[in-house]
């Protein structure tokens, strides 16, 4: 049956010829790249607030130097410049080696590259979440003789989540969307699964309606999770409307 012949529930259907189990494919795909790369910027954001604010000049340099490339370039460009580069990169020193090229995943890539970049965003956040805690409370841990690690686990990011949680969660929007970038590296998430659709089809405003439908329930489903975690993280705090 000719595509153009199709009925809108025949386009959609999880079956083929129906594209719909591609896009719901895409939509697994963007939430899997997202929660990873989130992750890894999680990790990034820990170190570069904790460096920020260590007092160590040369390593609050580089953190400083990082976050501020990062946040003024577009992560379209440092998308396809990390991933282009970096395999270039990686195969000339692989090549002075005298070992043979290798080919970077494409799905490993864009959760690499989608993290770096998640994690100059969130050094910010942390950061800005760290300073926030009283200082009176980390110097009452020390004094009580808890060691860094310990400091940190019981004091320092109990206190830092209520403060962090609106910004990391604009973070976590932020990824879902930014995923859609990493199409151009030739990796098949939502973006490009509906593209596809469209191309194959011609019915493109269908396609595209129902990707937005599918990344409006990924975003309703992660406010509510974040509700809940804040809720959790804020109980026993003052309620303020």
């Amino acid at each position: 049956m000719a595509a153009n012949q199709m009925s809108m529930w025949e386009l959609l259907s999880p079956y083929p010829p129906g594209w719909g189990g591609t896009l719901l494919t895409g939509a697994l795909s963007t939430v899997a790249i997202s929660a990873m790369a989130y992750a890894i910027g999680i990790a990034i954001g820990l170190v570069g607030a904790t460096a920020k604010l260590s007092g160590n000049r040369p390593l609050a340099f580089v953190f400083d130097a990082y976050t501020s490339i990062i946040r003024a370039v577009p992560e379209l460009i440092l998308i396809v410049g990390l991933y282009y580069a970096g395999t270039d990169g990686l195969n000339r020193v692989l090549a002075a080696l005298a070992l043979p090229p290798v080919e970077i995943n494409a799905f490993m890539a864009a959760v690499f590259v989608l993290g770096f970049v998640q994690g100059a965003y969130m050094t910010e956040v942390l950061r800005g979440a760290i300073l926030g805690i009283p200082a009176g409370q980390i110097e009452a841990a020390r004094a009580f003789g808890f060691s860094p690690f310990l400091v940190f686990r019981r004091v320092t990011l109990p206190a830092l989540l209520p403060n962090a949680l609106p910004g990391m969660a604009n973070l976590w929007m932020s990824v879902t969307k930014d995923s859609a970038l990493v199409a151009v590296v030739g990796y098949q998430e939502l973006a490009l699964a509906t593209r596809l659709a469209g191309a194959n089809t011609k019915h493109y405003f269908l396609f595209f309606f129902a990707a937005a439908l599918l990344y409006l329930a990924i975003t309703l489903v992660s406010n509510v999770f974040f509700s809940a975690l804040e809720r959790r993280v804020r109980r026993g705090q003052p309620h303020i409307n």
